[in-house]
């Protein structure tokens, strides 16, 4: 997989994606650690790269894209520190691998994980 990695996370996070032979690229290996995130979305969109954040609003950015698919893996951890980030992406990314690949947004907590596929649709017109 493609991976393009926040700012917000730590670099040692891309460096093991690398370990693991995914194509892993961090915000600060090209200096654009202060990248805005609409920025970062198009590099991710452009790279072809799913995006790796703690960051909430990538979230929202992906669900009103309007069929840019760019799949992005949001970590809801209470502890951020790197070894723990690691060992959930290790539980999380076998699984979640080939939806991320068609578009998805996965939200990696704790405990679980949450994949809501994309492009999002609309909500239907009720009666």
């Amino acid at each position: 997989m493609r991976f393009l990695v926040d700012a917000c996370v730590d670099v040692r996070v891309a460096e093991w994606l690398r370990s693991e032979g995914h194509d892993a690229m961090h915000l600060r290996d090209e200096g654009l650690q202060h990248l805005p995130n609409g920025e970062i979305f198009i590099k991710a969109i452009a790279e072809e790269r799913a995006i790796v954040t703690f960051d909430l609003d990538f979230s929202e950015i992906t669900a009103l894209s309007q069929g840019q698919v760019v799949s992005v893996l949001v970590l809801r951890l209470h502890n951020p520190r790197v070894r723990n980030v690691i060992d959930r992406l290790a539980a999380v990314l076998p699984h979640a691998a080939s939806v991320l690949e068609s578009g998805a947004i996965i939200s990696g907590e704790d405990a679980r994980y949450r994949i809501r596929r994309l492009p999002i649709s609309p909500p239907e017109d009720a009666p």
